[in-house]
């Protein structure tokens, strides 16, 4: 019995056509790949606890102390936007730029600003961590020559452990520079 809604999970297939289908808006911003199981694990996990905490909200609500349970929801609030905002995280392309967006900044650059977008091979942080150590990052530099912070690297929540995916991620952003970006 085909199962159709498993047919994002197929491997990848080197033959296969990567392109956008004719109906997309090459407008909206979309992330070319998939987030990792860090990242997804992580939000899971901020996503549980929030559970327990609105959980606990409804019992101290029950018990008669308001002051407790609205400052135990606008906790689980807190905590329900920080998984969104994780799951957010990464970069994003559009026929406009691309997108780096972290948890706290989101940085724009486009298309005619950017003079290469490559992969180089650099100290990353580990799945953001202050820790570095050597990898592959995939940069946009620009035409002033600065070179802000990688879009992704191979040691990010995203791609740990998983090679072929930062492979696919960084050919695919390269392709929409080499489709967008002017000469």
């Amino acid at each position: 019995m085909p199962l159709p809604f498993l047919t994002a999970d197929r491997a990848f297939d080197a033959s296969a056509e990567d392109v956008a289908l004719p109906f997309d808006d090459h407008d909206s911003w979309r992330r070319p790949y998939r987030p990792g199981p860090w990242r997804v694990a992580a939000a899971a996990t901020l996503l549980l606890l929030a559970s327990f905490v609105l959980l606990a909200a409804m019992i101290i609500g029950m018990a008669g102390a308001p002051s407790g349970a609205t400052v135990c929801l606008l906790l689980a609030g807190a905590v329900i936007a920080a998984a969104l905002r994780l799951l957010r995280v990464g970069a994003w392309v559009s026929r406009h730029g691309v997108r780096r967006v972290g948890f706290f900044r989101t940085v724009t650059v486009a298309w005619s600003d950017a003079s290469a977008v490559r992969t180089v091979q650099q100290p990353v942080k580990w799945m953001g961590l202050p820790r570095t150590v050597q990898g592959q990052a995939l940069v946009v530099v620009r035409r002033s020559g600065e070179t802000p912070a990688p879009l992704a690297t191979d040691h990010s929540a995203d791609f740990l452990g998983r090679a072929e995916a930062f492979e696919r991620a960084t050919d695919a952003v390269e392709a929409w520079a080499g489709e967008y970006r002017p000469g």
